[in-house]
């Protein structure tokens, strides 16, 4: 139906015949002549209707917006001074010898031809016409390219691309599963994966050595700008590895895609930070390197503070008294701090103290505060010392349970440093490593494995898992970019009795990991290599790299922050019927008529 996409007709077939096809973008009638935007997956290509023409003409004169047309025309050049440098096609312009309405178009919900602010939720429910709009197609072209690159990448280095199951076992760790019934097993369930963590540890056992997939995951779970319930994660597994081999190779797979993609290049190597060194410095294990800001720890200057507030969370081991320096933060004004102050509170703090410095060199009266009163006059100078301040600073802080504390000033760097303009330009990426092996819930009263039960502890530290927990680091590392967790990933338990302790450790009987676990421990005992491996968050990636500011700009059928699908009105109720026969009765909702 056509010999070329409109974006690709250029200056090297003027004087030639082509036929092309796409969407009515705009009309102008100009003095009797008709011009046509004609827009594809390519561009646009401006079509002109002559009314010596009078049949094509007519045909012209009914179009309207997102008509389907095809239209077959000679190549001209543009006359002089009408050349378009904004379009690929802008040196030419198509004389129309025969336009053919191939479908009519209602009216759109919203503009197309022109920038306009639009209801997120209007372009999810009409996603189809969203797409059409060449920013989003944009996004959607540049997220193929992210994934031939990878893939590009993966297989030059001999690793296989192997699909796993979507229909699989319920997990009892992690995010909540989406289970789905089965029909032929009444009263049981499949659950979709969270990942294809178990999966991929057995193609290693079954001597795959390099695996690969691009693999959609679910995970119902509350969603935020850079969460869905399902979503794209690029899945690396190799066998005979150490970390560092594992690390360094998708370092450079990362810089390859940038440098291909971007044609930006990326440091090397990626700087390396401990967990420890992250939580302390910037209160996040995903630091974003691009705020100069970063978190002072003076919990030890306030332990004998006649102040509770500061001195009750000092002398707690759990606790944490850190300080945060804004370099002229002192124009802040009064409601500007109670806003951060809210703020932080999302995050569970219960306050934000600060201490303004209007000049440093007249010591405490030339600070304003009104938590001066509570420190005296040595902890003030330590205070004003460890910190850097100087006149025209602001120093805030917090005083809680260390996880509130670093949780708070951690987000309150990165607003700070976003509405202060402090971020600079470019990639800042790391690899943050040692993380701990478990993290406790005091509301639980027990262990939980901060990434998940496969991940390996470090070998000097086997000894802790039963006699200090809290203390034993894991061989897991983390890509970060920008603040993002690009992606995360470990090296793994490959020994049955390692698993099987680190299973207790987190409360799980031997009952009851062989019957959550039973294929993965019995694989492990037959000659499991070493392994480690990666996911990356192919959409948080194209997010990033697109400059978008949700995963949802990025994913062709995205759902919202409810977890709901307004294109299709999923979830919905289904048919008695279909309940029947697998055996299930819903319950009656509460507030539901009788």
């Amino acid at each position: 139906m056509r010999s070329h996409y409109c974006g690709d007709v250029n200056e090297s077939l003027v004087g030639q015949t082509v036929t092309v096809a796409g969407w009515m973008h705009r009309r102008r009638d100009h003095g009797g002549v008709i011009f046509i935007d004609l827009r594809d997956r390519e561009g646009l290509v401006q079509v002109v209707c002559n009314p010596e023409d009078a049949e094509s003409f007519a045909v012209a004169e009914k179009v309207r917006s997102e008509f389907v047309l095809q239209i077959e025309g000679e190549v001209k050049p543009r006359p002089a001074g009408s050349e378009n440098t904004d379009l690929r096609s802008g040196k030419i312009e198509l004389i129309a010898k025969r336009v053919e309405i191939l479908n009519s178009s209602e009216t759109p919900p919203f503009p197309l031809n022109e920038q306009a602010e639009v209801n997120e939720d209007i372009r999810l429910r009409h996603r189809y016409i969203d797409l059409r709009r060449p920013e989003m197609l944009q996004k959607l072209r540049f997220r193929s390219m992210i994934t031939r690159q990878l893939r590009q990448y993966l297989d030059a280095k001999g690793f296989l691309d192997i699909e796993t199951p979507i229909l699989t076992k319920a997990t009892p760790e992690g995010a909540r599963d989406y289970l789905v019934p089965s029909r032929t097993h009444q009263g049981e369930f499949f659950a979709l994966p969270q990942s294809p963590q178990l999966f991929k540890q057995l193609l290693m056992v079954a001597g795959m050595d390099r695996y690969y997939q691009v693999v959609r995951c679910f995970r119902d779970e509350d969603l935020r700008a850079d969460r869905q319930p399902e979503f794209t994660q690029l899945d690396i597994e190799t066998s005979f590895v150490e970390e560092e081999e594992l690390m360094n190779l998708m370092e450079e797979m990362i810089r390859d895609l940038f440098a291909n993609v971007l044609e930006q290049a990326l440091p090397k190597p990626f700087p390396r930070m401990s967990y420890a060194e992250a939580m302390d410095r910037f209160g996040s294990d995903k630091p974003d390197l691009r705020i100069p800001l970063e978190l002072v720890e003076v919990s030890d200057l306030m332990k004998a503070v006649d102040f509770k507030v500061f001195s009750g969370p000092a002398s707690d081991e759990r606790g944490r008294v850190a300080a945060l320096r804004v370099p002229g933060g002192n124009e802040l004004s009064r409601k500007e701090i109670d806003d951060y102050t809210k703020y932080v509170g999302i995050y569970g703090a219960k306050g934000l103290a600060y201490i303004k410095i209007n000049d440093i060199s007249a010591g405490r009266e030339g600070l304003q505060s009104p938590i001066l009163k509570f420190l005296p006059d040595d902890v003030v100078e330590a205070i004003l010392q460890r910190t850097g301040a100087q006149t025209g600073d602001l120093v805030f802080f917090g005083a809680d349970k260390a996880t509130i504390v670093n949780e708070a000033l951690g987000a309150l760097r990165v607003k700070l440093g976003h509405d202060l303009n402090m971020v600079e330009h470019g990639w800042k990426p790391l690899w943050v490593v040692e993380f701990p092996m478990f993290e406790w819930d005091d509301k639980t009263q027990r262990w939980y494995a901060l990434h998940h039960p496969f991940t390996a502890p470090r070998v000097e530290d086997e000894s802790l898992l039963e006699t200090d927990p809290g203390r034993c680091l894991s061989r897991a590392y983390d890509m970060v970019l920008n603040g993002t967790e690009l992606g995360g990933g470990s090296m793994r338990i490959h020994k049955t009795e390692l698993q099987q302790k680190v299973f207790r450790m987190l409360g799980i009987s031997d009952e009851e990991a062989a019957e959550k676990f039973g294929f993965l421990l019995q694989a492990l005992k037959y000659g499991c290599p070493p392994h480690g491996g990666l996911a990356f968050g192919l959409d948080r990636l194209a997010m990033l790299m697109t400059g978008s500011a949700s995963i949802r700009d990025v994913m062709a059928f995205p759902k919202t922050q409810s977890a709901a699908c307004l294109l299709t009105d999923a979830p919905g109720a289904v048919s008695d019927e279909q309940l029947k026969e697998l055996n299930i009765r819903l319950r009656k909702l509460p507030g539901a008529e009788a």
